[in-house]
């Protein structure tokens, strides 16, 4: 497997524990109250109310790490919209997107210098999402398609300073290969979190194991991570034995355990149990030599990553 320049700086690659965030999207529709049209925080970053809001939410996880003895991962989680398909629905141009993606790594890269007084590796991730939505994932894009619409956004964030570039909720393998080749090109360790359904297969029927090894056999990614399923889902697409689960070296689960179909239907916040999350996350690490980045994703703010890294929580620093 050929890895980016850099890669091998990445305390995640060698077994260095890293707390990762939740789901800030929810949580801040329904803990806060914020309209996110086309569920996208990036607009959040032009006011000074928006940038104070999202700065206070890594707060909370950045304390979780400290008292878990943890690296922090720091994903640009604002960013997962900032591309030019969703962009353009809330009109922002070319233009407008590469101010937003840029202001994003320098929040975090503000936040790591913060932190880094008390956390030892903290590390900045761009993050980037499906050119389609991940719950209505209808066509799937081809490799060369993913490869061009991704480029611009991955180019930013490599410009911006991000340490490596993450794809959440990917749901074909195609476009997986896409965004390995752009990260590539754009000289960034690039990982891709494919989201699985209630049978533990991404959206379509293919299983995991399928998935990750096609996407190596073409365009191998730095490591895998699974996003967006709760851990009794992802238990079921880990159940066929081989090497590809060494390659997984992250999991984000969803708070609930209702299928995507019914989450994008839900009106209210379903945040599920903290205490059983981390029952079920505790069944799969037997499964994954090699996990190291553990968060959340829809339905989960800093209760249920301090839960499932075993810590209580503590007031922001």
């Amino acid at each position: 497997m050929t890895t980016a320049r850099g890669a091998s700086r990445l305390p995640q690659l060698h077994g260095r524990p890293m707390v990762t965030d939740g789901g800030m999207e929810t949580d801040l529709i329904f803990h806060h109250g914020v309209d996110l049209p086309y569920f996208a925080a990036f607009p959040l970053l032009e006011s000074a109310e928006g940038r104070a809001l999202v700065e206070d939410y890594y707060h909370g996880y950045a304390a979780i790490a400290r008292r878990a003895g943890a690296g922090l991962m720091l994903e640009s989680a604002a960013t997962y919209r900032a591309s030019s398909g969703w962009g353009a629905r809330l009109g922002y141009g070319p233009a407008d997107l590469e101010r937003v993606n840029t202001d994003a790594i320098a929040m975090l890269a503000r936040l790591r210098e913060r932190y880094a007084t008390t956390i030892t590796d903290v590390i900045i991730s761009g993050e980037v999402g499906p050119l389609g939505d991940a719950y209505q994932p209808g066509q799937r894009a081809e490799a060369d398609e993913a490869a061009a619409y991704h480029s611009p956004q991955i180019r930013v964030l490599a410009q911006a300073g991000a340490d490596l570039v993450t794809a959440y909720s990917i749901t074909g393998t195609g476009e997986a290969i896409g965004i390995v080749q752009a990260a590539r090109s754009a000289g960034l360790p690039v990982a891709i979190s494919f989201t699985v359904e209630t049978d533990g297969q991404l959206p379509g029927g293919m299983p995991l194991a399928q998935a990750i090894t096609q996407v190596d056999a073409s365009a191998a990614p730095d490591y895998f991570l699974v996003n967006c399923a709760h851990p009794a889902h992802v238990e079921l697409g880990l159940a066929g034995p081989g090497r590809w689960r060494e390659r997984l070296v992250g999991m984000r689960y969803n708070a609930s355990a209702k299928s995507h179909a019914e989450l994008n239907e839900a009106t209210e916040l379903d945040a599920g149990d903290p205490d059983l999350l981390a029952a079920a996350h505790q069944r799969l690490t037997p499964l994954l030599p090699h996990l190291s980045i553990v968060g959340g994703c829809c339905g989960t703010d800093a209760r249920h990553v301090a839960t499932l890294w075993g810590v209580d929580q503590e007031p922001n620093p």
